[in-house]
């Protein structure tokens, strides 16, 4: 099996690994609450901060009256073989700190950075690591102290500010609890027994530390608290006897201060029977031998939940995409899958697996007929307009039979009203095409992280997109112009061969004054010839709202589903490596979030293997 210390050493590193990578929060559990710390617990002026230097063996911590600590400091202890001690916060990863006059100082200089030279508290936590020979490995959160009023400087709310900030750290199953009291305080009344019991019911996290034995009155003792008479926990309780404030300013070595911690409790008449687990060497090797005996208990679940993390990175790495290649084949071949995954999005709003394919669908069904029926066959077939062309028609030499001219004209003028609507769906579904285009290239996942290469599959994509219009116009423009070119002879036979119905002639406002040839034109003639032309007419928008569809479709749907990108493939083709890896240049924010990942990943992967390395030797 492996050594406390490997394994708790392990557990250290990771958990630096995770706070450089800010891999320590967020939703779900983070890697870094996954693994098991000590929260520091205790009310104001509780000697927390001498409890921690004393565990450390160095005089490391801000001290003062009031509220001191006003950030969370995270501690973690590395034990070196050898060599000089030397401490290194994350927020100045390039500085190696050997002086702890500096290390103090260096606290209180980044408390102020955030809360100013206040009394208020912050939440953003301070990274220390300190290594040493003479510590163990632990990771400590010392928090600021509980108090119950506020003082002159601190806001109405600091009370519950504080306790919320405790708890957000004891309230974790994975957090160990060290809860400090005075041992000259009732225990009944300890803030931080009182809130261990809220969060740990059962004791089953909590460490008790019993402070200040050698200030109690005297005559009295701790010993029904040391022993767990007045309130049991599960573990066993701790005294520590703390550096005087005489000792604190003549600057007494810590060694020769636990020293002396070890010679009172050794001749205590009042503790001397529980020496032997009394001080803060013993508690820190307490401390030590719990974090073992949960790390291996948790390793399973750790290990469960590294794997879930590990797959959930790789998916979000297959999402993003991985890193582009620096092979121009590779890369051409890259920017080829892109376009065709745009080009399947694309066909799947076309053909009904994602929306907006039906809009053509509405151009054909709702606009074309509507726009058809607006068109001024009245007004050109109005029995002024017909008199009018008819008699143009046939300038000075009156027809003889029928006024051929004057229908042929008439229709003429007639078809020509649809050249409006018959471009004015190309446009439509035109700019239908573009939408699908635009909202394509934002649906394809793969494209995201390439701005550039979406703006040129946009651009090449449109420009497809106004030749398959144009190509579109001319051809819708042609239907209606066939239609002008040869008439459908059938239908006029037809008429012919129906019984000319004479209605009774009534005058109409605005007609023209009595003419020569108001014998042979009268109004029931002209009313018949704009009557059948109107007729011709509309056998004639029933076939072109056929027809203009069908080229609509042939023209730009079907090409944008065949071609859309077609020239787009030839050009890329013919370009050097250089412009191909500048159409394949990312979103910064992108490029940060991939390497981002790959370092958890990395983090992740690396401490799956170490912990099953270590914990199963």
């Amino acid at each position: 099996m492996a050594t406390m210390e490997s394994l708790i050493g392990l557990v250290n590193k990771i958990q630096r690994a995770c706070t450089v990578l800010g891999d320590h929060g967020g939703q779900g559990m983070s890697l870094w609450e996954a693994l098991p710390s000590v929260a520091v617990v205790g009310g104001q002026s509780s000697g927390k901060s001498s409890v921690l230097e004393s565990i450390v063996g160095r005089d490391f911590l801000p001290r003062g009256s009031g509220i001191v600590t006003r950030r969370p400091l995270v501690l973690q202890l590395h034990k070196t073989a050898s060599g000089a001690e030397y401490a290194e916060f994350l927020h100045a990863p390039k500085r190696r700190f050997t002086d702890f006059a500096a290390v103090r100082k260096e606290i209180s200089d980044e408390t102020d950075r955030i809360t100013g030279k206040t009394k208020q508290i912050s939440n953003i936590p301070i990274h220390l690591s300190i290594y040493s020979p003479n510590v163990v490995n632990l990771t400590l959160i010392d928090l600021p102290g509980l108090t119950k009023v506020a003082v002159e400087g601190q806001s109405d709310s600091i009370v519950e500010d504080i306790e919320n900030m405790v708890r957000s750290y004891v309230e974790k199953p994975n957090c160990i609890i060290l809860a400090i009291t005075p041992a000259n305080q009732d225990i009944a009344t300890s803030d931080a027994i009182k809130l261990a019991r809220e969060v740990d019911p059962s004791g089953e996290r909590t460490f008790g530390v019993l402070t200040k034995l050698d200030l109690m009155d005297k005559g009295t003792n701790a010993t029904e608290v040391l022993e767990g008479r007045a309130y049991r926990l599960q573990h066993p309780w701790v005294g520590i006897v703390n550096r005087s404030q005489a000792d604190i300013n003549k600057n007494v070595d810590m060694i020769v201060a636990r020293r002396k911690e070890r010679e009172y409790f050794e001749t205590s008449p009042d503790y001397g029977h529980l020496a032997s687990r009394m001080g803060s060497e013993y508690l820190a090797k307490l401390l030590s031998q719990h974090l073992e005996h949960v790390i291996r208990q948790r390793i399973p679940s750790i290990i469960a939940m590294i794997n879930k993390t590990i797959d959930e990175l790789n998916a979000e790495l297959d999402r993003i995409g991985r890193p582009v290649a620096a092979d121009g084949g590779a890369q051409l071949y890259m920017i080829l899958e892109l376009c065709r995954a745009f080009d399947r999005v694309f066909k799947e709003h076309l053909d009904g697996g994602r929306p907006g394919g039906d809009r053509i669908y509405g151009v054909f069904d709702h606009q074309l007929p509507a726009a058809l029926k607006k068109l001024p066959f009245d007004r050109h077939l109005s029995l002024k307009n017909v008199q009018k062309v008819v008699n143009e028609a046939d300038g000075y030499q009156p027809h003889l039979i029928a006024p051929e001219q004057g229908y042929r004209r008439l229709i003429d003028g007639s078809i020509t009203y649809f050249r409006g609507p018959a471009e004015a769906s190309v446009d439509a579904v035109h700019f239908v095409l573009k939408e699908l285009v635009r909202k394509s290239i934002a649906e394809t996942e793969e494209l995201k992280r390439f701005p550039t290469l979406q703006n040129d599959i946009a651009t090449a994509a449109n420009e497809a997109l106004e030749r398959f219009r144009e190509e579109g116009r001319k051809t819708v423009i042609r239907l209606v112009e066939m239609e002008s070119s040869y008439l459908t002879v059938d239908f006029f036979r037809k008429l012919h061969a129906e019984p000319e119905r004479k209605p009774e002639r009534k005058p109409e406002k605005n007609a023209n004054p009595p003419g020569p040839n108001d014998d042979l034109f009268h109004d029931h003639s002209l009313r018949r010839i704009g009557s059948n032309v109107s007729a011709y007419i509309a056998m004639v928008s029933d076939t072109l709202k056929n027809t203009i569809p069908k080229a609509v479709v042939y023209c730009q749907v079907r090409e944008a589903k065949r071609s859309l990108l077609t020239n787009f493939y030839a050009q890329i083709g013919r370009r050097e490596k250089e412009r191909l890896s500048a159409m394949l240049d990312e979103d910064p924010q992108l490029m940060e979030r991939r390497t981002q990942i790959a370092k958890r990943l990395e983090l992740y992967k690396s401490a799956r293997d170490e912990i099953d390395a270590v914990a199963w030797k």
